[in-house]
C-alpha cells in the first residue's frame, strides 16, 4: 500500500476526530462506506450513520447499508423521507437534485441534532466536481461536510483504501438515486421508479455489473460498460431482458451504443 495514501487517510481521520461526533450520510455505496468506516476509526461509538428510506433508493441498497451498520457496530438511523412531497421533485426540473438533497439534508440534520451528532458528513469526492451536480450547492449552504472531496480523495484512491480495508463496496459499481435515470422535464412517478428498480435489479441478478436503465416516456434505454455488451447480445440473453422488461412495463427496450457514463442525463444541458 502507497505510504502517501495511508498518510492521507491517518489525516481524514484526523480532521473527523475534531468534530468529536458526527453523523455520516450512509446509502451503502463506495464512498459513503469509506467515509462511515473512517468515521468508526477515528469516533468509535460518536460515529453515526443516517440512511434515508425512499422511493428512489432502493431496497438493496437499504438492506446492504443496513448490513454494514451491523457488521461495524455502528448505531444507524433510517429515515422515512418522501420526495414526492418536496415541492417541484416530480416535474423533474433541471435543479431537482438541489430542491430534493436541500429537504433531505435538512432533515438529516434534525434526526443528527437530536442525537448529539455536532456535524453531518457526506460522501462526495473530488471527482465529483466534474459533473452538473447541483445537489453541491444545497450541501454547501446547509454547512454539510464533505471530508473525501476537501481532502482531496479520488474514487480510485477510495477504493484503493476500500480494499486495503476490506470494505465489501471496494469493487462496488457506482450508483445514484433512481430519480436520476429520467430526462429533465419527464414526470417521475412511484410506479415509473419502481419499474427502473425492477429493471436494474433484474440485469444485476444476471450478472450485469455497472448498469443503468434510464427511462423515456415507455422506453428503457440500458447502458451498460462496452466490456459487458457481448453477454448482452447473445440471443437467449437479450430475448429474456426483453421479455422481462416488457412485463415490468416498457413497451420498447434498447441498448445505448455509447455505453456506461455518469451523468448522461446531463449531456443535453452541457453539451
Amino acid at each position: 500500500m502507497n505510504n502517501e495514501l495511508i498518510a492521507k487517510y491517518e489525516k481524514l481521520k484526523e480532521y473527523i476526530a475534531s468534530f468529536k461526533s458526527v453523523a455520516v450520510a450512509y446509502s451503502s455505496g463506495v464512498d459513503s462506506t469509506f467515509l462511515l468506516y473512517a468515521a468508526k476509526e477515528a469516533l468509535g461509538d460518536n460515529a453515526m450513520a443516517l440512511t434515508a428510506t425512499a422511493a428512489s433508493f432502493p431496497k438493496r441498497e437499504l438492506c446492504e447499508a443496513k448490513e454494514f451498520c451491523e457488521k461495524i457496530g455502528v448505531k444507524q438511523f433510517v429515515i422515512d423521507f418522501d420526495e414526492f412531497k418536496v415541492e417541484g421533485f416530480c416535474v423533474n426540473p433541471k435543479n431537482r437534485c438541489y430542491l430534493c438533497k436541500r429537504e433531505l439534508f435538512t432533515l438529516m440534520g434534525k434526526v443528527a441534532l437530536e442525537n448529539g451528532a455536532k456535524e453531518i458528513l457526506e460522501g462526495s469526492n473530488l471527482d465529483d466536481e466534474g459533473d452538473y451536480r447541483p445537489g453541491m450547492m444545497a450541501i454547501k449552504e446547509l454547512g454539510i461536510k464533505s471530508p473525501l472531496r476537501e481532502l482531496g480523495f479520488t474514487k480510485a484512491e477510495i477504493r484503493e483504501l476500500s480494499k486495503e480495508f476490506n470494505l465489501p463496496t471496494w469493487q462496488k459499481p457506482s450508483f445514484a438515486c433512481l430519480a436520476s435515470r429520467f430526462p429533465y422535464g419527464e414526470i417521475i412517478t412511484k410506479e415509473k421508479l419502481e419499474m427502473v428498480e425492477k429493471a436494474e435489479e433484474y440485469l444485476l441478478d444476471m450478472g450485469f455489473k455497472q448498469v443503468r436503465v434510464r427511462i423515456h416516456s415507455d422506453v428503457a434505454r440500458i447502458e451498460l460498460t462496452p466490456d459487458q455488451f457481448d453477454a448482452m447480445m447473445k440471443e437467449e440473453t437479450r430475448t429474456a431482458v426483453y421479455k422481462k422488461l416488457k412485463e415490468f412495463g416498457f413497451s420498447y427496450v434498447s441498448l445505448d451504443l455509447l455505453g456506461y457514463r455518469t451523468g448522461s442525463m446531463n449531456e443535453t444541458i452541457i453539451g
